[in-house]
């Protein structure tokens, strides 16, 4: 046992004037020198460390420098690593089996899934490749983001998989739970990316829908196609599960945003995804609100302004998030050490070859890529069409000699609604784009963050809070890449406010969608 770890146990009993219990305990951990023991109840051992429950609380022991004794006690020689998983069958089903396939292959371990007694329940075994000796038991039970949570909070669970942010109020239980601040860094990831979309029938004259109609669709105040310039036919809505972390993600984007606040209750509900493809695509006059991953054979909508600007889901639009809706995968966990296994596993996850992984399974991965200007579609045409009145030609022409030179990374940067906070995609952006910088993927090279903005107010106002914006992602970027030589890049700002609008000022949608902030490389 280290001397900061006895510092900390005769502080402990010096504070509390009492003598360490060893009455009703499962264990009993003694340093090798035999001058302290430390005695309670076993909560998890991940082959390093116990942790152990005690009449001081929770500690963390670091297994190399102490004896345990009891009968639960962990078979050191052979110490099977294991995790559990909870929460969305989106994740579940798909993609944490392929990446833990993957991961098994790159590491020279074999895998078995073992199905439970019900559908929502399976066991991966991991076996050493070379003996075949069991090396890891991971648990899944996948029901929904809800549940999820709450097996955390019950401490039943290790990791959450999400297809939502976790709410205030389980933020607020995990933190008294002590399990620390799910928001932070090292609580939560995004695993992946996906997105919100509309889907009609193949057969369906529709091309788009506005944001503001799918939310009257949605809440049932547009119950008939022909509001939306189609036939005069009811409209059939299908929708995702109310507890599902997909429904609760539209109720997030498109109900509130309108003040609107539940679905129409003429709406049909499906537990499976791939019901609500089905479904939607063999019926002409159906509605559907489902994830890009899931769309199946049917037809998504464009996202349609009054303005003149649409936008399909595409997998660069929605890695950009110059698509609204995006809906970002999130693996929550909390505050306490995981077996060194799992740790490896995770750590692969964030890897080049987990993101092939990640991309083959249906959904967007997150590794940068640079679109170079002609690849851009109409967006220098636009910034000219739209440009209102007090943008001048010579800001246009500067816009366009400072950014023909460069690729755009799809590495983009935007901000929760009413806040200078990065959104949760963009969080795990700023990690991405350091890592890179860490490893010298963009040594010798210029990266240039631009900052844009809505149209509201002066031109010249949204420009310099468009500048401010694009500093502190540089900081934070910089902030985030330790390990980084940011000598050998060179790291600038600019910014053109609302010079270059992705979609129209007139909702909130829109105006999120505009203030951003964009990586050039050179």
């Amino acid at each position: 046992m280290t001397n900061a770890i006895c510092a900390a146990f005769f502080a402990a009993l010096f504070l509390f004037g009492t003598t360490v219990s060893a009455l009703a305990q499962d264990i009993t951990l003694t340093s090798r020198d035999s001058k302290i023991e430390l005695s309670g109840t076993l909560l998890g051992f991940d082959g390093e460390f116990y942790r152990v429950q005690t009449e001081y609380g929770e500690l963390t022991v670091d297994g190399s420098g102490v004896l345990c004794s009891g009968p639960a006690c962990p078979n050191l020689q052979d110490f099977v690593a294991e995790l559990q998983i909870s929460g969305a069958p989106t994740l579940g089903a798909v993609v944490m089996p392929a990446l833990i396939e993957a991961f098994a292959r790159k590491n020279n371990y074999v895998t078995e899934r073992v199905e439970g007694e019900d559908s929502t329940t399976f066991t991966y075994l991991i076996r050493r490749e070379s003996d075949k000796k069991l090396a890891a038991r991971f648990f899944f039970r996948v029901t929904n983001t809800d549940e999820g949570f709450a097996d955390l909070l019950a401490d039943e669970a290790d990791i959450v998989m999400s297809l939502r942010e976790i709410r205030p109020e389980e933020r607020k239980r995990a933190r008294e739970a002590g399990l620390g601040d799910m928001t932070g860094i090292n609580r939560s990831r995004v695993l992946a990316l996906d997105a919100i979309v509309p889907v009609v029938s193949g057969s369906n004259p529709i091309q788009g829908i506005s944001p503001a109609n799918l939310a009257l669709v949605l809440a049932g105040q547009i119950t008939n196609w022909q509001a939306l310039g189609g036939p005069d036919v009811p409209i059939d809505l299908h929708l995702p599960g109310d507890a599902s972390g997909l429904g609760q993600a539209i109720v997030d984007q498109l109900l509130q945003p309108a003040n609107l606040s539940k679905f129409s209750g003429q709406a049909t509900h499906h537990a499976a995804p791939w019901d609500l493809s089905q479904a939607v695509a063999a019926d002409t006059f159906a509605l559907g609100v489902t994830s890009y991953a899931d769309r199946g054979d049917t037809q998504p909508l464009m996202l349609t302004g009054s303005c003149g600007f649409s936008m399909q889901a595409s997998r660069r639009a929605i890695k950009t998030e110059d698509y609204p809706l995006t809906a970002p995968m999130f693996l929550y966990f909390p505050a306490r050490r995981l077996p060194r296994l799992a740790r490896e596993f995770l750590a692969f996850t964030r890897g080049p070859a987990a993101q092939i992984v990640i991309r083959r399974s249906g959904f967007v991965d997150q590794t940068p890529e640079e679109i170079a200007v002609e690849q851009q579609g109409n967006r220098f045409a636009n910034a000219i069409a739209k440009a209102g009145t007090e943008i001048t030609l010579g800001e246009l022409q500067r816009m366009t000699a400072t950014l023909t030179p460069m690729a755009r990374l799809s590495t983009s940067f935007r901000f929760e609604a009413g806040s200078i906070r990065l959104d949760a995609q963009s969080r795990s952006n700023v990690q991405q784009l350091a890592r890179a910088l860490e490893v010298g993927q963009y040594d010798a090279r210029r990266l240039l963050f631009v900052g844009f903005s809505d149209g509201e107010g002066p031109s010249e106002a949204n420009r310099d809070i468009a500048l401010r914006r694009a500093d502190a992602v540089r900081r934070a970027v910089s902030e985030a890449a330790v390990a980084a030589n940011l000598g050998r890049v060179e790291l600038g700002v600019d910014a053109f406010g609302e010079a270059m609008p992705m979609a129209c000022d007139e909702s909130s949608w829109g105006r999120r969608a505009n203030r951003r902030v964009e990586v050039w490389v050179r």
